[in-house]
């Protein structure tokens, strides 16, 4: 059994960057920007979001809007990457998440499999507390 991702853990040597959806990739298919996101129908973003952490790959995975079994992707950035604001310094001060985000797109250049994802209680409860942000009206991405 794979061991559930634990939080803040980087994944492998630190210099790989993942990326979370329920999306069919292949490798050299090209993320970019201004496509529908993964978490709210109908938004297309500026960026595309990458992480180092297993943890935050398997939250994208997981929280994905879509059909299909969740996927985490091994990518390459293709420009610049800057801290994620929504979570840097606001959530998690410093970006212990290892979370990032780019106006360059992301080439993918392997799939992970076998990874352990978060209990269904850890979801229901993620999916729980931002159905109770959408309500209050602060579902809001930074973009």
């Amino acid at each position: 059994m794979v061991d559930a991702p634990v939080p803040f853990e980087v994944y492998g040597d630190g210099s790989t960057f993942l990326h979370g959806t329920k999306a069919a990739l292949a490798v050299g298919d090209v993320l970019q920007p201004g496509f529908e996101s993964n978490f709210r129908p109908g938004a297309p973003l500026r960026h595309v979001y990458v992480t180092q952490t297993l943890d935050a790959a398997t939250w994208g995975a997981e929280l994905a809007v879509g059909e299909g079994r969740g996927r985490i992707y091994v990518v390459e950035p293709l420009g610049e990457l800057e801290d994620d604001p929504n979570v840097t310094d606001k959530r998690f001060p410093g970006n212990p998440t290892r979370s990032y985000r780019t106006l360059s797109g992301v080439r993918v250049v392997g799939e992970l499999t076998g990874w352990a994802g978060h209990s269904a209680e850890q979801v229901r409860t993620m999916r729980d507390g931002l159905a109770a942000l959408e309500a209050r009206g602060e579902a809001v991405i930074e973009d």
